[in-house]
């Protein structure tokens, strides 16, 4: 069965567009990824400023991949590859990185071992 990885981002009220544009401007970073499933972000509606990153891969291998690989080079890119100054909070051509929306995060790992579609 198939496993899930959660994150969860606690994210300030004045933040949550910031995030919510991010994960919109990323659209197809995981999804060609070897094993991906299935992507959601799901924003808190009362009582939380946690959003939850939800995650889904035929196996833990084909998470590790995708971390330790495409997930590992786009953060080195953002943060630029000579690990100096530049590297330290700048992006492309020295401007800053912004800053992260979140102020937090968490991963939770779950295995898939029930589930059911709905009815046709």
């Amino acid at each position: 069965m198939s496993i899930v990885k959660i994150n969860a981002l606690t994210v300030p009220a004045d933040q949550r567009e910031v995030l919510e544009q991010r994960f919109a401007a990323r659209k197809g970073f995981v999804e060609g990824a070897d094993g991906f499933e299935w992507f959601e972000l799901l924003r808190p509606l009362e009582g939380s400023d946690r959003y939850l990153v939800y995650t889904r891969w035929r196996d833990e291998e084909s998470f590790q991949a995708w971390m330790n690989g495409p997930m590992k080079e786009a953060h080195q890119r953002a943060k630029g590859d000579d690990g100096g100054a530049e590297g330290a909070g700048s992006g492309e051509g020295g401007a800053e990185r912004p800053k992260p929306a979140a102020t937090g995060s968490e991963t939770w790992s779950f295995e898939v071992v029930q589930q059911a579609p709905p009815k046709k």
